[in-house]
């Protein structure tokens, strides 16, 4: 029995509810519902226009409605008299295929009819800022090498401590929180779960880092990468395969290299097969491609990738393996798609399964200052425009992610680079001025 969310209310004394849903830029969109309207509601699901959100829509288009998945219920434990739901999207009584939940769940379900049940946990990284964005926010963070800096962690104790309280109230599991490479930037992780739980957990994250941010007078932002010379914004998951009752590890293999079984490497040869369209989803807009083809920073590396590499426990490459029976996706960036981003590597992934892919030998060497010792390595895509023509080759992953959403994706996401490439830069009249 799905949970009674008007009984909900009642029992945790909340009076309204934020039904949400994330579109295909990953905004956040909701209607506040007052609890006296929520059974209503869960019923029928709250009315939006579809053209208002980033979804492939126009005005002349229907009510689109988000139905609330109760079991997504999180009480804010900062207003615990609101509740926030994920919503589905529905128009014309049928599920907006491009819609990026209704996307990973139906890429869920095709891989649960095959006895696949993918388990993700992310590490998204972001930077507290001052309100205005122009610098971070924290004068004294100033270090060559800030990583770990304790003083500078402990200055940002309150709002760190207050995020993480949160989390421990929801009962996420967090278990560590550090100041990252870049001035100013950090890290806070949280226990593993089933692909569509932290998909959700992912989207919430962002949108309770920003409001508490700014409830101690600064601001957070999970742009890739906001400040030239500092470390970008990563979004690394950590990804296995387990059977259909969650169980068994498919990945774990005591015999295999590095602990990980056969069909562990397989589901990676499937990510490196399909990574240069992969990255137009894990790494979606113009600022991505200044992360992932970043100059040395301050801190002496962009710790991100730069070709379509894997490896042991090794931080250079697109994917290390740290452990037996997981690997580390270090493509994404902190604007990824709560949902498309898991969407797109199990749609890879399976494919790797299905077709024995391999991905080949494992890269020892130091991909930052050694990659050119990698004979056949692909490079990644320089560009956002060279991202998305990469994904719309890819018919594979069309075909596994859904046709409809791969084609909103790009047209919604080429209109981004053409109010990119349509905008005068002061570099252009710097450099080319008097040419």
């Amino acid at each position: 029995m799905a949970t009674d969310l008007a009984k909900e209310a009642k029992a945790r004394g909340i009076e309204y509810f934020l039904i949400s849903f994330t579109d295909l830029f990953g905004v956040m969109r909701a209607k506040l519902v007052p609890a006296a309207a929520i059974a209503g509601m869960q019923k029928d699901g709250a009315g939006f226009a579809g053209f208002a959100a980033w979804l492939d829509m126009t005005p002349a288009d229907s009510d689109m409605f988000g139905v609330p998945d109760p079991e997504s219920l999180i009480q804010l434990p900062w207003k615990p008299e609101v509740g926030w739901l994920a919503a589905d999207l529905w128009l014309d009584g049928k599920e907006v295929a491009h819609a990026p939940r209704n996307t990973l769940k139906r890429v869920l379900a095709n891989a649960s009819a095959k006895g696949y049940r993918l388990k993700t946990g992310v590490e998204p990284e972001y930077f507290l800022i001052s309100a205005d964005g122009s610098d971070i926010s924290d004068p004294n963070d100033r270090q060559t090498k800030p990583c770990y800096d304790q003083s500078a962690l402990m200055r940002r104790y309150d709002v760190i401590k207050e995020i993480c309280d949160a989390m421990l109230s929801l009962g996420w599991g967090p278990y560590q929180n550090d100041h990252e490479d870049g001035n100013g930037q950090f890290e806070m992780n949280w226990n593993y779960n089933d692909a569509l739980v932290t998909a959700d957990q992912h989207a919430f994250f962002k949108y309770m880092v920003k409001a508490l941010a700014e409830k101690h007078g600064l601001r957070a932002t999970f742009m890739p990468k906001p400040f030239a010379n500092l470390t970008g914004n990563g979004c690394h998951a950590h990804v296995s395969v387990w059977d259909k009752t969650g169980k068994k590890n498919l990945f774990a293999d005591a015999k295999g290299e590095l602990g990980v079984s056969k069909l562990g490497y397989r589901f990676m040869g499937g990510l490196m097969a399909h990574a240069r369209g992969m990255t137009a989803i894990t790494n979606p807009t113009v600022n991505s491609y200044k992360r992932l083809n970043a100059s040395i920073t301050t801190s002496g590396a962009t710790w991100s990738p730069n070709m379509v590499t894997y490896g042991g426990n090794n931080r250079t490459t697109m994917m290390r393996i740290p452990d037996p029976g997981r690997f580390e996706m270090r493509l994404a960036d902190g604007a990824a798609n709560p949902y498309l981003f898991p969407a797109v590597l199990l749609a890879a992934g399976l494919d790797g399964i299905e077709n024995d892919l391999d991905p080949g030998k494992r890269v020892d060497l130091d991909m930052f200052s050694e990659g050119q010792k990698v004979r056949g390595a692909r490079k990644l895509p320089l560009n956002l425009l060279d991202a998305l023509r990469e994904l719309g080759r890819d018919k594979k992953l069309s075909a596994a992610l859904g046709q409809e959403t791969v084609d909103a994706f790009i047209k919604l996401k080429m209109l981004d680079w053409h109010d990119y490439t349509a905008y005068l830069s002061q570099w252009e009249r710097e450099h080319t001025l008097d040419c």
